[in-house]
């Protein structure tokens, strides 16, 4: 899969519709409807460490990993001033870190993408194994309903002036899978240069992820409507989970 390489130069570009300041108040009003106060934070899948940022200057001891060295380089620019995060390469389904934390995240629906059962078992056992006791897993996913009916086989154009893309999604019923094709052009002096991506990323059902982490021995799983306290319903696009240890 072509992922996150030439994309990673323009991502914060084409992502500045995400409020990550909202994201990031989100995750406080979790913490304390919880009651919990986390001092050690690993954020998992961190991008371009947009929201680690945050975490940052709110002065918890942050590790971040992402699989993409195209994203952490952007990541290294904006977070290397901050001497309370450490950066790493590192693949959620076999990272071993040794070293346990008081909260983990993975958010913007970076669960999604991984596509295997085995992976994603492989994924929230070594979360579980680097919680501390009582620990806090964070994360949220793009919902069935949502890449099934709303992304599914539908195409979307975006014309910026210096940037030009065309995203194509398939789905795959066979295995639940929704397939982004995406295309960029950008221009560079007096050209346009072209450059492809494509993204796989899986439609898990509520069940099953409350499935896999039971199995994983998680406790007290609670899931939400994104960015909201309110029980998920059919139409719910964003879903949000937490599990404690």
């Amino acid at each position: 899969m072509n992922a996150y390489n030439n994309f990673a130069k323009l991502y914060d570009t084409l992502m500045d519709n995400v409020d990550y300041n909202r994201w990031y108040k989100y995750i406080k009003e979790i913490l304390n409807k919880y009651r919990y106060e986390p001092k050690t934070v690993l954020e998992m899948a961190c991008g371009t460490g947009s929201l680690t940022k945050f975490l940052c200057e709110d002065d918890y001891d942050i590790t971040c990993f992402d699989l993409s060295e195209e994203m952490l380089s952007v990541a290294y620019d904006k977070l290397r001033k901050y001497k309370n995060c450490e950066i790493l390469n590192q693949d959620m389904t076999n990272f071993d870190l040794n070293k346990k934390y008081d909260l983990i995240l993975c958010l913007c629906d970076s669960l999604n993408y991984i596509t295997d059962r085995e992976d994603l078992i492989n994924t929230f056992n070594n979360v579980y194994n680097h919680l501390n006791e009582d620990g806090m897993f964070i994360f949220d996913i793009n919902s069935y309903y949502k890449l099934n009916n709303i992304i599914a086989n539908n195409t979307f154009v975006e014309d910026r002036e210096e940037i030009y893309y065309i995203w194509d999604n398939f789905y795959d019923d066979e295995n639940d899978q929704c397939e982004f094709y995406l295309t960029f052009f950008v221009k560079e002096a007096e050209k346009y240069l072209r450059f492809d991506e494509n993204h796989i990323q899986k439609a898990y059902k509520t069940n099953e992820i409350i499935e896999v982490l039971k199995s994983s021995e998680f406790k007290n799983i609670d899931v939400y409507e994104g960015f909201t306290f309110n029980s998920i319903n059919e139409t719910s696009e964003r879903i949000n989970f937490i599990a404690t240890k």
